[in-house]
Formats: C-alpha cells, structure tokens, sequence
C-alpha cells in the first residue's frame, strides 16, 4: 500500500509540473545570450527589407532584467523567431512582455505613412498564401501621438494592423508589462478566431520622421488567461 501510495504521489507532483509548464510559453527571456553580444541574438532571423542595422542590437542587463537593446537612427530593424507549434492560443491566449522606451520617433504616427515609425513593436504573424498581400499581421506599439486604444491598418502594407498599447513619453525610460489577450484581439481586428500564429517579430524604426528612437524588450510570454 505504501509503494502504491508514493507512486501516486509522484504521478500527481507530475500531472502539477505538466500543468503549470502548460500555464506558460516562454517565447524569449534573453537569458541564453551573453551579456554584450551584438547583432541577431541565437535563432532569431533578420528580416531583409528596409535599412535595418542589426549591429545596433545588443543584450544587456537593465535594472536587473537581461533583454534585448534596439537602436534606430533614420533606419529600420525587424528580427523574427519561429513560433509555429510552440504557443496554443486556446491553452495561452495572453501575450505578456516588458519593455522601455527612452527614445520616441519625434512625430511618430502608426495610422499615417509619411510618419509610420514606432520606437516599440512586437508583431504576430498569420502567413497566408500568397503572404505579401494575404498575411494578417498584428502589431502591439508604443506611438509617439496615436492614444493608446487605437487601432488602424498600416498605410503602407495591407497586411498590417496596428493596436497602439502605450503613447507618448509619460513612461520613457522606465520598464513596462504589456498584457494583450491576443484572440479577442484578432476577432476585433479580423471577425473570428485566430489560428495559432506562427511568428513573433520585434521592430523599431525612425526612417519616415527621419529621426532616431531607441527601446529595450525583455521577456515575451505566453500565459493563461
């Protein structure tokens, strides 16, 4: 009886581990990486359009976090990480993140293109064929002016929607937890429910203002609602 005893306490300890690794998807926390390594940090990919200059990102460590630098100065960066598989909307529909701006795009407006630059990005991907025209892409971004709440289609691409989560400097310079639930965000935007997405991209830009920005991202997860 006793044997049976400690084997069923070992299957619920089990079933308890299975249950809280499910109650969480880390994407990235930036903890693989040396501090001080410059450039495409491990399995994050380059996405080769624009200007980017992929020399501006480091890894540091900030106010105890290690996260990600980004730096732009009339240019535009994006980095992209497979997540197709990894992350279950049903089990973990809310995307968490922290992130800090110091530098906003001076005149930064999502909703416009003459101005579409944004300091903080963080994009979800749903590839569809043909991708260039039928992706549905959404965009969490820290504007310069746009309040936060709004959300518009980027004049530049089809493809993209924004939803401006955090505007203006009120917070520079100081660390930030965004919350999205990203399913009810998609049926908004797209009028069903979502598959699970199969990208995760960071970006920062200042090439339309013709200005700099500067933002740091620490860790991006997956949880429970």
């Amino acid at each position: 009886m006793r044997g049976r005893a400690v084997i069923g306490v070992f299957v619920l300890l089990a079933v308890a581990g299975v249950a809280t690794a499910a109650d969480q998807v880390v994407i990235e926390n930036w903890k693989a990486y040396p501090l001080g390594t410059t450039g495409l940090p491990g399995d994050w990919k380059p996405q080769n359009w624009g200007t980017p200059h992929y020399e501006n990102l480091k890894i540091v460590e900030d106010e105890g976090r290690r996260a990600l630098y980004m730096k732009s100065a009339n240019d535009s960066s994006t980095i992209n990480k497979e997540i197709k598989g990894k992350v279950r909307l049903k089990d973990t529909p809310m995307l968490e993140w922290q992130w800090k701006s110091s530098v906003l795009p001076k005149g930064g407006n999502s909703c416009k293109k003459a101005t579409d630059d944004q300091a903080g990005q963080i994009f979800l991907v749903w590839p569809r064929f043909p991708e260039a025209v039928r992706s549905r892409i959404i965009g969490y971004v820290w504007d310069t002016t746009q309040p936060v709440g709004t959300i518009c289609k980027s004049e530049k691409t089809g493809t993209v929607t924004y939803v401006v989560v955090h505007s203006g400097p009120a917070d520079l310079s100081k660390w930030v937890t965004e919350k999205r639930n990203v399913v009810e965000d998609f049926r908004k935007i797209y009028g069903e429910a979502p598959d699970d997405p199969s990208v995760l991209s960071l970006s920062i830009d200042s090439n339309d203002t013709n200005t700099s920005s500067e933002a740091m991202y620490g860790p991006i997860v997956f949880k429970k609602q």
